[in-house]
């Protein structure tokens, strides 16, 4: 068959007169909604006495639930190996999909229906494993994928164009079962031959693409293709010849084709077989996209899905839905809009020789029209319409691992819906419901079932607040079948899940990361196992490094038990041990340190001197961990063999704590700024002391001494030197806000101020001065007790 004949096979207006009896091999495109009205209306013709669909014959007993009124699709058939969870596929159906069409037909019309697929048992045995985290993502439905040569690229090639998806739409979807222009009515009862003709124009073109690239790149489908054959040869002793196939179009050539049963049984003889579980999960929109990584999946399955529904009108009806949405973001977009929009479309389809205005016409109107021009709200008509946020329903009498039993029902009682759409939620863990919800996420994600993430904000770790992050991905379902191994409950699950990773964990700082996690959770019955091991790491690990790495999570976890009323006794004893251990080796670990490891070492001494904070909150004056960490401190800012860095940030964090004063630090920068310092190790000196995210450029800002120290130095660098420090320079002061920039420039610009008028110059340092003045703070401290929620300070009578 040529090409030219290859088009014309399925060019629109070209009728081939169908046949007159069965088997009717409906060859389609998966989740097409011209297919699906193409199927309905061969269904609706034929009455075939039974159904047969390409899918797991596994999935057999679960059809009648797709006649539940509470089934929703977007949905999926999802098979897993009973042994190994994290082995599974996926078979998504759409409202839109043939299959879910061919599958509501026979059950509302008591026609027997089943699937003849490769069973599951098989096409799982014959999947490779998938290791590491991305194992779920990469359980995609694999027996679906596209033939490495594309049919539709090819005919559309053939046919001239240069876009299969705008070929398949002009031929397929744009056009009525019976070969004319589709308004988007629902396909009418007609004669068998007009209703089955688009199919057999397509099996006749998939005909000469088979004879032309053979198996396409897919030599398993020869395996799936005999099973095919046979259960359609069982499918015909039982039923007659009116039997109603309904596959993808490339498989119809191999089952229209003669072979033997022996010759098919052969191919599947020696098939390895695991055994198999099989449910309907809910799927997304999202998942049906191509850029989802979904191999069958489609480019816009909110367009195709808005296809399929539409009554009549679909441009108008499309443009409609993309103006409210566009409106309900505050954009004006009013009638006149919608009627220009569509009349564009409509225009751009005319000259671009379509049946019908595409998803390109329609996209570049709304972007002239509704957009002026912008790709920015277009963004959002992409993520929200064409691609579309749904996400399918499953009964309750859907088979279920108990671990997803056991979720569902928590999340029906927290009122924790899933949702398709990413979402912020803000927890307030001293209500009882929010507190619960916020054990429920922490225990699922020590279960690797991330529904949500904690975002940083004011719901910040460690506080009464959490934010999460949440969205629901089908592919999560296979994340809690892989834990339901630990538990059947998630409470369970997660507790021995903990206890297991405590035992086998060699680093400290992942059993503190774990012990922090127990807590979040509420895992009472895990905590003492994993004490007990943390206190065994922490016992032999003499890293300096490794014991102020896990510090922080230590003191994070003290401050929990402030709001979830858990126990931290044991748990305080070992991260004072910690500290304490810290205090004595830490100084010695900041001598001889390359650039790179003096960096990595000033994050963990500011990393320790936030959580010795957290630790020391309740100790009287002079006695607690505060007063030996700030020795510490003082050690490290004193020492010449200390990397510059740490020297810095040292003399930073006793300055901003007020344990050292302002006349010691600036002698502190005036000998690390010296002449005889070199360059790169002042720089870093500078860097440790106002550079990162710590307010240093205010710091200079209001105290014009330190910027003096810095501006002397900076310009007494030799030229030859200076290219050297420029870098850690720049980097430094690029970090800080444009106005500290500006500001520190005009501060510069002016030059120092007389020692005399330096207290005269509070405009030009913000009002700050190097002592308190008690009539000034006596006029913000009513405001602060406002603020604060303290009473105010009562008033002594006059004398």
């Amino acid at each position: 068959m040529s090409g030219a004949a290859v088009a014309a096979a399925v060019t629109p207006g070209r009728t081939t007169k169908g046949p007159a009896a069965g088997p009717w091999l409906l060859g389609v495109r998966h989740h097409g909604p011209g297919s699906a009205r193409a199927v309905l209306a061969a269904l609706r013709a034929a009455r075939p006495a039974a159904v047969l669909i390409e899918g797991p014959p596994e999935g057999d007993a679960l059809l009648p639930l797709a006649a539940d009124p509470h089934m929703r699709p977007p949905v999926a058939l999802l098979a897993h190996a009973v042994d190994d969870p994290g082995r599974a596929s996926f078979w998504p159906m759409a409202a839109f999909s043939p299959e879910w069409v061919a599958i509501r037909w026979a059950l509302d019309h008591d026609v027997p229906v089943r699937f003849i697929d490769l069973p599951a048992a098989h096409s799982l045995a014959l999947k490779e494993p998938v290791e590491g985290p991305e194992r779920a993502e990469e359980a995609e439905e694999e027996e679906e994928v596209t033939p490495v040569v594309d049919p539709i690229r090819v005919l559309a090639g053939t046919a001239g164009y240069d876009d299969p998806e705008r070929w398949w739409e002009d031929v397929v979807e744009h056009r009525s079962p019976t070969g004319g222009a589709d308004s988007g009515a629902p396909p009418s009862e007609g004669a068998p031959g007009d209703a089955l003709a688009p199919f057999g124009a397509l099996a006749e073109a998939m005909g000469a693409l088979r004879e032309a690239y053979g198996d396409g790149g897919q030599p398993r489908d020869a395996v799936r293709e005999a099973y095919m054959r046979i259960q359609l040869r069982t499918a015909r002793k039982e039923f007659g010849d009116g039997v109603a196939v309904v596959c993808g179009a490339w498989h119809v050539p191999a089952l229209a084709a003669r072979t033997t049963l022996a010759a098919d049984r052969a191919l599947l003889k020696g098939l390895p077989k695991v055994k198999t579980d099989l449910t309907w999960v809910p799927w997304t929109h999202r998942r049906l996209a191509r850029r989802s990584g979904y191999g069958a999946g489609i480019d816009s399955p909110g367009w195709y899905g808005h296809l399929f529904e539409a009554a009549d009108r679909p441009i108008e009806r499309w443009m409609t839905k993309v103006a409210g949405l566009l409106r309900a973001e505050d954009r004006f977009v009013s009638t006149a809009h919608v009627i220009e929009a569509v009349r564009l479309a409509e225009t751009l389809a005319a000259l671009r020789g379509r049946p019908l205005a595409g998803l390109g016409e329609t996209t570049d109107a709304v972007r002239a029209v509704m957009c002026e021009g912008s790709d920015v709200p277009l963004a959002l008509v992409r993520d929200r319409l064409i691609v579309g946020e749904s996400l399918g329903e499953v009964p309750d009498t859907a088979p279920a691992v108990p671990l997803q039993r056991d979720l569902t029902r928590s999340q029906r009682t927290l009122r924790l819906k899933p949702e398709a759409s990413e979402r912020e939620l803000d927890l307030d863990l001293r209500k009882e419901t929010d507190a619960a919800r916020s054990r429920l996420l922490h225990r699922l994600r020590l279960l690797d079932v991330g529904w949500g993430d904690p975002v940083a904000g004011r719901g910040s770790t460690g506080t009464f607040r959490e934010s999460w992050r949440l969205r629901w991905e089908p592919e999560l379902h296979v994340r809690v079948a892989e834990a339901g191994v630990w538990g059947t409950t998630v409470l369970t699950a997660a507790t021995a899940k903990a206890a297991s990773q405590a035992v086998a964990a060699t680093a400290l700082a992942d059993v503190t990361a774990l012990a922090e996690h127990c807590l979040l959770a509420e895992l009472p019955d895990a905590l003492p196992v994993v004490m007990k091991a943390l206190a065994d790491r922490a016992a032999l690990d003499a890293d300096v490094g490794h014991l102020a790495d896990a510090l922080p999570a230590l003191a994070r976890s003290l401050r929990y038990g402030d709001v979830r009323s858990t126990d931290t006794a044991a748990l305080a004893e070992v991260a004072a041990g910690l500290a304490e251990r810290i205090c004595v080796g830490l100084p010695p670990a900041c001598t001889g340190l390359d650039p790179d490891g003096a960096e990595a070492l000033r994050g963990q001494v500011e990393a320790v001197h936030g959580a010795i904070g957290l630790l020391d909150t309740g100790a009287e004056p002079g006695t607690g961990l505060r007063e030996r960490w700030d020795a510490v401190l003082q050690k490290l800012a004193a020492r010449d063999a200390v990397a510059g860095v740490i020297r810095g940030r040292a003399t930073r964090l006793l300055l901003d704590e007020g344990r050292l004063a302002e006349d010691e630090a600036a002698r502190l920068m005036g000998l690390a700024l010296s002449p005889g310092t070199p360059p790169a190790e002042a720089a870093a000196w500078i860097e440790g002391f106002v550079g990162g995210a710590s307010g240093g450029g205010m710091l200079l800002v209001h105290d014009e001494r330190l910027l003096g120290l810095v501006d002397a130095w900076l310009t007494g660098v030799p030229a030859d030197q200076f290219t050297d420090v420029l870098p850690l320079l720049r980097r430094t002061f690029s970090a800080y806000e444009p106005g500290v920039r500006r500001t520190l420039g005009e501060l510069v610009r002016r030059g120092p101020v007389p020692e005399g008028a330096r207290r005269d110059a509070a405009p030009a340092t913000g009002g700050f001065g190097p002592g308190l003045d008690p009539a000034r703070a006596d006029a913000v401290e009513p405001v602060l007790r406002l603020l604060l929620g303290r009473p105010p300070e009562p008033v002594e009578a006059a004398v």
